[in-house]
C-alpha cells in the first residue's frame, strides 16, 4: 500500500535537500518513490487575498501530481513543504489519498539563519524576509505540533539526515 511522508520545518532548515536525499535512500533500498517539492506547486503571483502562500492552488496542483506518481508505480511519496496547522495537515492527507506521516526537521535558529545567509548571499531583500519568517514559522510549528516525529537537521549532511527521516518513517 502506498504511503506519503511530508517533511516540514521552518524556512532554511533543509526540507528540500533532505527530501531529495530521502528519495535516494528509498531508491537505494529498491522502494519505488517520487519526491515532490511543494513550493513549486504553489509558485504563482499574485496570490489571492487571504491566501498569501497559495494554499488552495497547492492542493489543486498536488492532487493530480500525486495521483500521477502513484499511477506510475510510486509506493512512497516524499514531500517537502510547510504545514502550519492540523487543518492543513488534514487537507494534505485528503488530497494525497494515502496514509500521511509528517516529520519535522529541527535546527536551532542561529543555524537556520546561517544557512539562509549562505542561500541568499546575492539576494538581500529575500534574505531579510526569510530571516524574519524563520523565527515566526518556528513558533507557529512549535504551537501547531503537526509532526508525528522530529529529526535533528544538523545530524549530518542531507543524506545522513534523510536516512534518519526514512528510518523514523519505518521504511
Amino acid at each position: 500500500m502506498a504511503e506519503a511522508l511530508l517533511i516540514t520545518g521552518t524556512v532554511g532548515v533543509g526540507k528540500t535537500s533532505v527530501a531529495d536525499a530521502a528519495g535516494d535512500v528509498l531508491s537505494d533500498a529498491g522502494v519505488p518513490n517520487a519526491v515532490i517539492d511543494v513550493d513549486w506547486l504553489r509558485r504563482a503571483w499574485p496570490a489571492p487575498p487571504g491566501d498569501p502562500f497559495n494554499g488552495a492552488l497547492t492542493m489543486r496542483n498536488l492532487r493530480p501530481v500525486a495521483a500521477n506518481f502513484l499511477a506510475a508505480g510510486a509506493q512512497r511519496l516524499v514531500l517537502a513543504g510547510v504545514v502550519e496547522s492540523r487543518a492543513e495537515r488534514a487537507s494534505y492527507a485528503e488530497v494525497l489519498g494515502v496514509p500521511l506521516t509528517v516529520c519535522r526537521l529541527h535546527a536551532a535558529l542561529p543555524e537556520v539563519r546561517g544557512r539562509l545567509r549562505t542561500r541568499h548571499t546575492n539576494d538581500p531583500g529575500s534574505l531579510d524576509w526569510h530571516l524574519e519568517r524563520a523565527g515566526e514559522l518556528a513558533s507557529i510549528l512549535d504551537a501547531a505540533q503537526v509532526e508525528d516525529y522530529a529529526v535533528d537537521a544538523c545530524a549530518g549532511p542531507p543524506a545522513q539526515v534523510a536516512a534518519l527521516v526514512v528510518k523514523g518513517w519505518g521504511v
